[in-house]
């Protein structure tokens, strides 16, 4: 961004470095974000977050596997509790209950 900073059209660091304007303006607008002279999230709030997500969506996850371990337990234990002779209708109108 210093390129743009000294005077250097948006449009020619743009094609220099292979990119688009937009990404330029893109660029220019974080910096001034994370220099504090715009509102918004910082660069360092922006990876925070993303790796909040993603810990979220791992534990999420995981969650489902915990409950699919204790549902299939569950059944798992009304089939014994019937003596093994419950099907799948008798197990499910038991786990409904």
């Amino acid at each position: 961004m210093d390129l743009v900073e000294a005077g250097r059209k948006v449009t020619d660091v743009a094609r220099d470095l292979g990119v688009s304007n937009q990404t330029i303006y893109t660029w220019r607008r974080q910096e001034h974000i994370d220099r504090g002279l715009v509102a918004g999230l910082s660069s360092v709030e922006r990876d925070e977050l993303a790796a909040a997500k993603r810990r979220i969506r791992e534990l999420e996850a995981e969650l489902q596997i915990h409950r699919h371990a204790l549902l299939t337990e569950l059944i798992r234990r009304v089939h014994l509790e019937g003596r093994a002779t419950y099907g799948a209708r008798r197990v499910h109108a038991e786990l409904v209950l």
